[in-house]
C-alpha cells in the first residue's frame, strides 16, 4: 500500500506544521542570531579552544547525540569534563606525546572526544574509516605506528584483533560501546568509561595536571594526520599541524559568518578531512553545536529533527536524495505528479534567480510563492533543509543539473574546492556569487596558480607538512616555492574570476582526433539521472567515447516493480532489455547537452554497457569515500573495455569479489553492448526546437 498520507503531507502541509521540537531551529525561540567574536588568536590548539569555551559559554550546548530515539545534550562545560577525565585516563595508561592514537568508528561524541583527549596530552589522532576491512586498517596501523586505539564497537574490535599480531606497535584498545565484548578477557582491552574512572583517579593523585598538559601546547605540534582517500592507490597520512589549521579554520568561520548558533549534524566518516574541517574544526573556532545521529540508518530521520544551520555533503548524497524523492514521486497519485512537476519546472525558470536575488517580475515571483507554500518548503522539509543558511558540497564535482535543482528549491547550496593538502578550503562560492559550473574564487589568505600544463598549484595557511614517512611523495607534491600539487586541472574563468574544474590532471586526455576529453565531467552529467549511480566514461587515445553504467538498485527496483517486471538480483535487472532502452535516452540527452559546448562536444557517449555488479570499495574499485578509482577498473576490465570498441554486441564478464565476510569469490555474466544517438550541434538544436 502507498503512502499517500506521507505524500499528502509533502506537497500540501506547510512546511512550519511538520517541523518537529527537536528541529525548531539553532536558536530558541526569541533569540537572534548575534555575531559572536572570533576566540583569541594566542588560542593555537584544539584543547585550548575547548577551554575557552567551556569559560566564555559553558551552558551553551556543545554536542548532541540521538541514542534509543532521545537527543542527549552535553554543554561546552561538560564536554571539556569528559575531555579531561579521558585524558588524565590515557595518562595513567602511559600514552606520551607523539604517540599515534587510530580512532575508528561512526560519529559518536566519545569518539571525538577521544581526539581532543590525544591533542591535549601531545599525541597525535590518526583517524580511520570505519568500514575499512582488516586488511585495509593493518596497512595503515603498521605505516603510523599507532601505539593505541580507541574504536566504537565489537565490530571494530573483532578486526583489530584479527590484525593484531601483524601490528606490533599497537598495545591498548579502548572501546565505546561494551555489547558483545563482556567474554573478551583480553588485558589490552579497556572499557571507555573504565578508562575515564582511572582518569579521575590520576586526576587526584596529580592536580592541576590537564591544564599544564593544554598549555604545553603549541602551534607548530602535529594535530593530526589524515589518511587521503588513495584514488591513485595507496593511501597518503597528510600532517597537519594545529596552529595552521585554526588559522585556516578562522578564515571560513568568518567568509561563512558561523556563530554559536549555528547547528550541524556530523553523519560524515570522521576519518574524512570534510568531517574532521566542517564538523570538528569548524565548531571548535565558532562554538556550535555539533550533533552526532543515533545511526547510519536514521540520519535522513535525525537531519529532520536537528534542522542543521550549516550542512554539508558530497554529491554523491544529493545525488541519492534526488532518487528517492524522484522515486516517492513516481509511487504518487497524477495529480500529484502533475503538481510536482507543474512547480518544479517553474523553480527551474526562476528559482535561482530569486535566491541569487536578481530581477525577476513579479507574476512569476508571486507564483514561486505558491510553490514554496505547496512544494519547495514541504520538500525541503522531508530532506531536514527547512532550517539551512549555507550548504555545501564538495569531494569531486557535483553535475551543474544536479546543483541547479537544489538552488532552485531555495537551498543556498553552494560549492567549494579543497583537499586533505590544503586544510581544507582553496576556494569557495561567497554568496551573491554562484555559478553551476564553477568553484568560486580564491579563499582569503590562498594563493592558487595555474601550470603550464593546466594543473592547479594553491598555498594555504592550514596546508599540510607533508606526507608521514613518504619524502618522496611529499617531493613530488610540494614545489621548491612553498605551493602544493593539486592533481586538478582547471583554469580561472574571464567573465566571474572563478576557478573551474575539468577533470583529474591524469584523466583529461584526448580522443584519436585531438578533442578534448574530460571524463569526469561527462561522468557528473549522467549521475543526474536517478536510475544511474555511477558511471566510468573511456575515450582517452579512443576514437569515441563509452562508458561503463552502474544502476541505483532502489530507484530501478522501483520501477521494475511498477512495470511488473519481475527480477530476481541486480544481475537480473542489470541485464534487462527495457532497462537499456532508459538508460540509452538518459545517455542521449547528455548527448545533447555536450553537443552545445564546442570544447566538449566530442565527449558523447557512443556506446555503453550496464555492469553486472556494483563497484565496490572492498574490491579496490572505490575509495571509502566513495570516488571511482579509473585505474583498477582500467586493469580489471579491461576486455570488457575493448569490447566496447571492436563492434561487439555482447561480452561476457568474470570478476573476483568480495563477500561481506571476507570470502573472495566470481561473478560472471554476458553483458549487452547498447549503441547511443549522437548529436552535432545543429542537429542538437533543431531536435530541441521540434519538440
Amino acid at each position: 500500500m502507498r503512502n499517500d498520507r506521507a505524500l499528502w503531507t509533502l506537497f500540501i502541509l506547510p512546511h512550519e506544521a511538520l517541523r518537529t521540537e527537536a528541529g525548531s531551529g539553532p536558536a530558541e525561540e526569541g533569540e537572534q542570531m548575534s555575531s559572536i567574536p572570533l576566540p583569541p588568536e594566542e588560542l593555537d590548539t584544539f584543547p585550548k579552544l575547548l577551554a575557552h569555551h567551556a569559560k566564555v559559554r559553558p551552558h551553551r550546548p556543545a554536542m548532541r547525540e540521538k541514542d534509543y530515539g532521545i537527543w542527549q545534550t552535553w554543554t561546552w562545560k561538560q564536554v571539556q569534563e569528559e575531555v579531561r577525565r579521558f585524558t588524565a585516563g590515557l595518562a595513567a595508561m602511559g600514552l606520551r606525546r607523539r604517540d599515534k592514537v587510530a580512532i575508528i568508528g561512526d560519529n559518536r561524541p566519545r569518539l571525538y572526544w577521544a581526539l581532543t583527549a590525544t591533542q591535549a596530552l601531545g599525541g597525535i589522532p590518526v583517524p580511520l574509516y570505519q568500514d575499512a576491512v582488516a586488511e585495509e586498517l593493518a596497512a595503515i596501523l603498521q605505516h603510523a605506528e599507532v601505539r593505541f586505539a580507541v574504536v566504537e564497537d565489537q565490530e571494530q574490535v573483532d578486526k583489530l584483533l584479527e590484525i593484531r599480531e601483524r601490528c606490533p606497535t599497537l598495545e591498548q584498545i579502548i572501546y565505546d560501546d561494551p555489547r558483545g565484548l563482556r567474554n573478551y578477557q583480553q588485558p589490552f582491552l579497556h572499557d571507555y568509561d573504565r578508562v575515564q574512572e582511572e582518569g579521575r583517579a590520576y586526576e587526584t593523585r596529580h592536580p592541576g595536571f590537564y591544564e599544564e598538559e593544554v598549555a604545553k601546547g603549541r602551534a607548530e605540534d602535529i594535530s593530526i594526520i589524515l589518511y587521503t582517500s588513495g584514488t591513485t592507490g595507496r593511501s597518503k597520512g597528510a600532517i597537519l599541524a594545529a596552529g595552521p589549521s585554526i588559522r585556516a579554520l578562522r578564515d571560513t568561520v568568518v567568509f561563512d559568518g558561523l556563530t554559536e548558533r549555528d547547528q550541524v549534524l556530523a553523519y560524515l566518516p570522521p576519518a574524512w578531512v570534510g568531517d574532521h574541517y566542517l564538523n570538528y574544526g569548524q565548531s571548535m573556532v565558532a562554538g556550535f553545536c555539533m550533533a552526532c545521529p543515533e545511526s547510519a540508518a536514521t540520519v535522513e530521520e535525525d537531519l529532520r529533527e536537528i534542522g542543521p544551520t550549516f550542512y554539508f555533503a558530497p554529491p554523491r548524497i544529493f545525488e541519492s536524495l534526488l532518487t528517492r524523492v524522484m522515486i516517492r514521486m513516481e509511487d504518487a497519485g497524477r495529480l500529484k505528479r502533475k503538481l510536482f512537476h507543474h512547480f518544479i519546472g517553474h523553480a527551474r525558470r526562476y528559482g535561482e534567480r530569486i535566491l541569487n536575488g536578481e530581477k525577476v517580475p513579479l507574476g512569476p515571483r508571486l507564483y514561486y510563492r505558491l510553490g514554496e507554500l505547496l512544494v519547495y518548503g514541504p520538500l525541503k522539509n522531508v530532506l531536514g533543509f527547512s532550517n539551512i543558511r549555507v550548504a555545501y558540497t564538495a569531494g569531486e564535482a557535483i553535475g551543474p543539473d544536479l546543483f541547479s535543482f537544489y538552488r532552485s528549491l531555495g537551498l543556498n547550496l553552494k560549492q567549494l574546492y579543497g583537499q586533505t593538502e590544503a586544510f581544507l578550503y582553496v576556494t569557495a562560492q561567497p554568496d551573491g556569487e554562484i555559478y553551476a559550473e564553477t568553484v568560486g574564487p580564491v579563499m582569503p589568505n590562498v594563493e592558487v596558480r595555474i601550470d603550464q600544463n593546466g594543473e592547479i598549484l594553491f598555498k594555504s595557511p592550514g596546508q599540510f607538512l607533508g606526507y608521514y614517512k613518504d619524502e618522496e611523495n611529499s617531493a613530488e607534491v610540494l614545489t621548491e616555492d612553498g605551493f602544493v600539487r593539486t592533481g586538478d586541472a582547471g583554469y580561472f574563468d574571464e567573465a566571474t574570476g572563478h576557478l573551474k574544474i575539468i577533470d583529474r590532471a591524469r584523466d583529461v586526455g584526448q580522443l584519436a582526433d585531438g578533442s578534448l576529453f574530460a571524463p569526469k565531467y561527462v561522468e557528473n552529467k549522467l549521475k543526474f539521472f536517478p536510475f544511474i549511480k555511477e558511471a566510468v566514461v573511456f575515450g582517452h587515445q579512443r576514437p569515441f567515447a563509452t562508458a561503463f553504467i552502474n544502476i541505483d538498485m532502489d530507484a530501478v527496483g522501483n520501477w521494475a516493480e511498477r512495470h511488473s517486471i519481475q527480477y530476481g538480483s541486480y544481475q537480473e535487472l542489470a541485464a534487462l532489455p527495457k532497462l537499456y532502452e532508459v538508460i540509452g535516452e538518459n545517455i542521449e540527452q547528455v548527448n545533447r547537452d555536450l553537443s552545445r559546448d564546442p570544447k566538449l562536444a566530442g565527449c558523447q557517449v557512443r556506446r555503453f554497457l550496464i555492469l553486472h555488479k556494483e563497484l565496490d570499495a572492498d574490491d579496490g574499485e572505490l575509495t571509502r569515500t566513495r570516488k571511482v578509482r579509473r585505474r583498477i577498473i582500467q586493469e580489471r576490465y579491461g576486455n570488457l573495455i575493448d569490447a566496447l570498441y571492436d563492434g561487439s554486441k555482447r561480452v561476457h564478464a568474470s570478476v573476483e569479489v568480495t563477500f561481506e565476510d571476507g570470502r573472495k569469490g566470481r561473478l560472471d555474466g554476458d553483458l549487452a553492448i547498447a549503441e547511443v544517438r549522437h548529436f552535432v550541434a545543429e542537429q542538437a538544436l533543431a531536435q530541441e526546437a521540434a519538440e
